[in-house]
């Protein structure tokens, strides 16, 4: 039962019945009231004509003599003889004459009273007085005696009535002096009308249940060849579409020969079929070019990071310094690459680099950078010479035209001397024993592989025993949250600042947190690479050497 109440067929004809007993019931209720209408047009017509001949026949200024005289008179039977021949031939129920009492219209005296010998009524005697029926008879027994009205109609066919449904024409006998002596009424029953009523209403209903009959018959033959069989097929094949994910040999378009909007969806559906096909065709072999990226990209991502020096504590038979790195990328691989080595026994080499751009390209560009720039720091070459010697390979084999900013410096373990250079890379940060970190702003050169013929200028500076430098790429300082407010310098000098005595991979571990914290749920937009060095001075062998020197 709740399948048939759910079918589109059965939802349809429900709703087009409704609709047309809906219209039925209103086309029924203007019907009925336009055909009542004339019908009660036509009694009043009728009953008017009669009272108006019917007045002809009473003599105004006999009124009062045929009330005191009553039926004596020759004269008042022959008036009332000629009134009840009227009354039997004209149709109407009832013709009497009637004498209201002035002082409040709340009671009539009968002076005529004819009745149809048909009817089983009763008729009123000569002289009969009784009250006056209700107030809207009252009001038109007054507007009749003062002339306010020529003529009044009654219509009772609503509530309790002493006979059937009737209507009631009235109108007022004037005497020779022109004042009204009396009421004529002339009532007539609505037996015709309200049969002819009950015709239309009938006529009506019967109508209304063949025409639903036939269009509960005719929608269900139209909805099942051009709504349902099309929609069943189309269901038949979505089932099967899903289940096999092949497109059907047989197409909906030629099954369903409709040229309306079910003609198209199934035509659409045919598309639909063809190209989903050819999606997950093409979706499959997306994905197994997506895994072999993915694995790739993996394997990418591990030798990246063989590249650069993971193991910490990276020389632990040192205890002169101490050395700490971490590098995030904002993708697999990335550009940024930072690196550490012993160029001798006494001299340590430290790199930080951002390349431009990221992913594959960006990560390629960087282990080609991180060989040249290891390369020449092995052979002993000052940090200038370095970044210059750098330059100059590179761009000779630089088509693609990406380029690299660079700090380098080499540290002479036994003094604490630190020579540096800076090909457009980001101010390191120092603290010495004692102090605050703070940004040194050295001096840059411009970006390697940007232009051919450079030549690097380098600075020294002295690290006490305790002191520490803070390496970094651009990714720290411009670290971005969801309203797109950069960290900077500040909030990373703040976050060196909350433990400064502590160890390097603290630092490290500090400034990460302050960055987090800072960005919090917002993509991470570049590389993240740091670094930091903790200078604790010359060795004892080393001291006692350079005092010998």
């Amino acid at each position: 039962m709740k399948k048939l109440r759910t079918h589109a067929a059965v939802k349809s004809i429900v709703g087009i019945v409704l609709l047309l007993v809906i219209f039925s019931g209103v086309v029924s209720i203007i019907g009925f009231r336009s055909f009542t209408d004339v019908l009660l047009e036509q009694y009043a017509d009728g009953a008017f004509l009669t009272a108006h001949t019917a007045a002809g026949l009473v003599d105004p200024d006999r009124i009062d003599y045929y009330a005191w005289s009553g039926e004596a008179t020759a004269e008042y039977r022959e008036t009332w003889a000629r009134m009840d021949q009227l009354c039997n031939s004209s149709g109407a129920t009832f013709i009497y004459v009637i004498q209201p009492d002035r002082t409040d219209y709340a009671h009539i005296t009968f002076i005529f009273s004819t009745i149809n010998h048909e009817t089983s009524y009763t008729v009123y005697d000569h002289g009969y007085v009784r009250e006056t029926t209700n107030d809207e008879y009252r009001e038109k027994y007054r507007a009749l005696y003062e002339q306010t009205a020529e003529e009044e109609l009654v219509i009772r066919d609503k509530g309790y009535i002493e006979t059937d449904p009737h209507i009631t024409a009235m109108i007022g006998l004037k005497g020779s002096d022109g004042t009204v002596q009396g009421i004529l009424c002339v009532q007539r029953q609505m037996d015709v009308l309200t049969g002819a009523r009950k015709t239309f209403l009938h006529k009506v209903g019967v109508a209304l249940v063949l025409l639903v009959l036939l269009v509960i018959a005719g929608q269900s033959a139209f909805l099942h060849r051009t709504l349902l069989q099309p929609l069943r097929l189309m269901s038949e094949e979505a089932v099967r579409f899903s289940r096999e994910n092949v497109a059907s040999g047989t197409k909906l378009r030629d099954s369903i020969r409709n040229r309306d909007e079910i003609g198209q969806l199934a035509e659409s559906i045919d598309t639909m079929e063809e190209q989903l096909e050819s999606y997950v065709e093409n979706l499959t072999r997306i994905t197994a070019e997506r895994e072999r990226i993915s694995t790739e990209l993996s394997l990418a991502t591990r030798i990246q990071a063989a590249m650069l020096p993971m193991s910490f504590p990276a020389f632990p038979g040192r205890n002169d310094f101490d050395i700490f790195a971490s590098m995030d990328p904002a993708k697999e691989v990335g550009g940024d690459f930072y690196d550490f080595f012993l160029v001798d026994d006494d001299h340590l080499c430290l790199v930080m680099a951002d390349v431009s751009g990221k992913g594959v390209p960006a990560a390629l560009f960087m282990m080609a950078s991180k060989i040249v720039l290891a390369s020449n720091a092995k052979m002993g070459k000052s940090p200038a010479q370095i970044l210059t010697d750098t330059n100059a390979s590179i761009c000779a084999h630089n088509r693609e035209e990406m380029f690299v900013t660079v700090w380098l410096g080499i540290l002479e373990l036994s003094t604490g001397k630190l020579t540096a250079a800076s090909a457009g890379h980001e101010y390191p940060a120092l603290r010495q024993p004692g102090d605050a970190f703070e940004l040194f702003k050295d001096r840059h050169g411009f970006v390697i592989g940007g232009m051919e013929g450079v030549r690097y200028k380098e600075y020294e500076l002295t690290l006490k025993p305790g002191a520490k430098l803070f390496l970094y790429t651009d990714g720290v300082p411009e670290a971005t949250d969801a309203d797109e407010r950069l960290f900077g310098t500040e909030r990373m000098l703040e976050a060196l600042n909350t433990q400064p005595e502590a160890a390097p991979e603290q630092v490290l571990r500090n400034v990460r947190a302050a960055v987090d914290a800072f960005v919090k749920d917002a993509e991470q937009f570049d590389d993240l690479t740091m670094l930091c060095l903790e200078y604790r001075g010359a060795r004892d062998g080393d001291t006692r050497r350079g005092e010998e020197a």
